[in-house]
């Protein structure tokens, strides 16, 4: 009996101490979903539809599948999370139900994206159709190499792509890169529900709302030359547009007449073969960068809108890229600008931004910071990118993000586009002309 109790009297500190420990807290998340369009609502059956839950602080990504306009994720940890929706219309289906030929597969996307799931709640997907381009952007090399032992920012470059079986032709294919809030700090503009800045408050703004869903406003603007027929483009070929179109392998004498070297070439890349490059040394007014070299071999695109003295691109990844054509340069050129919409009054010499409309829009690509901390608001509607990419290592780090192949196609590569960069692109080392699969 003595020892009975003994034993009885040991285990009453375990008995407690696992009284005292909490149960982990979950949460059900019910999602509601539908389409976008009244019309596609009654066309199109809610099925196959792809769920992806991102949690941000452990990265860790778990998926479902949805059958029907509403649908549960239970036991979720609180947390931040990115959360994609996604459905494919086969071709024939869609011709079958739609009584219009699409011409390919169409995928309807919707997210909430950096949602803080804290209790219980709903969201709503309205799945919108991505847009379908003819060239499209196939990679961009935003991070740039080694500060020290590679090419810095200089061997920055984006490739697009021929996505169709036709010969196109880069002649007048405008791109750029967009404008937008640019960090969750305290804002100094006025701002969306959505993080972003309301463009409908800018200074002598006409358009209402329709100035954030309609439009997106340009950081900077270039065209490809060409009298319209110059620059052909075969199916399944692309262009590169360089920074700078050097061998950035090689060392090389600035503009300055100082010789800059390379201590690590395979961290870089050759880019002498670059079908354009943009150059900023025959701006009025501007004073380029030594780096910014024009090789005369290379054609260099036309200037709309620029800044700062070189075309820079952000290695952390908070920009955002777009593409269009079959505007004439007058009706782009005719565009208005606008100033930010800042809560003060904007000064005299402040930067303004063309606006663009969003219908115009070819192909486009949202970019993010590696670390979910330094994520930003997104510039980009989901009916042009309801995700993002980004370097997975980050600045310098030689990395680029790179369009999947869907299929082949008599040995064309038919790259992967269903205006969600999440699953559309993902990260190599930079390699101009190559392929992912």
């Amino acid at each position: 009996m003595k020892k009975i109790l003994y034993l009885f009297i040991l285990l009453l500190p375990f008995a407690a101490c696992k009284k005292e420990t909490p149960d982990v807290a979950t949460i059900d998340v019910d999602l509601k979903i539908n389409y976008s369009n009244t019309d596609f609502q009654k066309t199109f059956p809610l099925k196959n539809i792809q769920i992806t839950l991102r949690n941000l602080s452990t990265n860790v990504v778990t998926k479902y599948v949805a059958n029907g306009s509403t649908f549960q994720i239970a036991g979720l940890a609180p947390g931040s999370y990115d959360i994609d929706a996604s459905v494919t219309i086969p071709r024939q289906e869609y011709t079958t139900l739609a009584g219009e030929d699409p011409g390919t597969d169409i995928t309807f996307n919707a997210s909430n994206k950096r949602v803080s799931l804290i209790n219980t709640t709903s969201l709503e997907f309205n799945l919108i159709a991505g847009q379908t381009g003819s060239f499209v952007l196939k990679q961009i090399y935003y991070a740039g190499s080694d500060n020290k032992e590679g090419a810095l920012y200089r061997d920055q470059f984006i490739e697009i792509y021929n996505n169709t079986d036709q010969v196109l032709y880069a002649d007048s294919l405008y791109f750029g890169r967009l404008y937008g809030r640019q960090s969750t700090r305290a804002a100094t503009t006025h701002i969306q529900a959505n993080g972003q800045h309301d463009w409908s408050k800018s200074l002598n703004m006409t358009v209402g709302n329709a100035a954030n869903t309609d439009y997106v406003y340009g950081r900077d603007l270039f065209m490809v030359p060409g009298t319209g027929k110059s620059y052909p483009v075969q199916p399944g070929q692309s262009i590169i547009i360089a920074q700078n179109a050097l061998n950035h392998k090689i060392p090389f004498i600035g503009a300055d007449g100082k010789e800059v070297p390379i201590k690590k070439p395979e961290l870089t890349v050759d880019l002498s073969g670059a079908n354009f490059e943009v150059y900023y040394g025959k701006l009025p007014g501007v004073n380029p960068l030594p780096s910014d070299i024009d090789n005369p071999s290379v054609p260099n695109v036309d200037i709309i809108d620029y800044e700062a003295r070189d075309w820079i691109l952000d290695s952390p990844g908070r920009d955002s890229y777009f593409i269009f054509k079959g505007q004439t340069r007058q009706a782009v050129e005719a565009l208005k600008s606008y100033y930010e919409p800042t809560l003060v009054a904007p000064s005299a010499s402040a930067k303004t931004y063309r606006q663009i409309p969003s219908a115009w829009l070819m192909d486009a690509v949202e970019v993010q910071p590696n670390l979910p901390d330094s994520r930003i608001p997104k510039k980009l509607l989901p009916a042009f990118d309801s995700g993002y990419t980004f370097a997975t290592d980050g600045s310098y780090s030689s990395q680029s993000v790179m369009r999947k192949t869907a299929t082949t196609v008599s040995g064309r590569r038919v790259l992967k586009d269903t205006n969600n960069s999440t699953e559309d692109f993902t990260v190599i080392k930079a390699n101009p002309r190559g392929f992912a699969d």
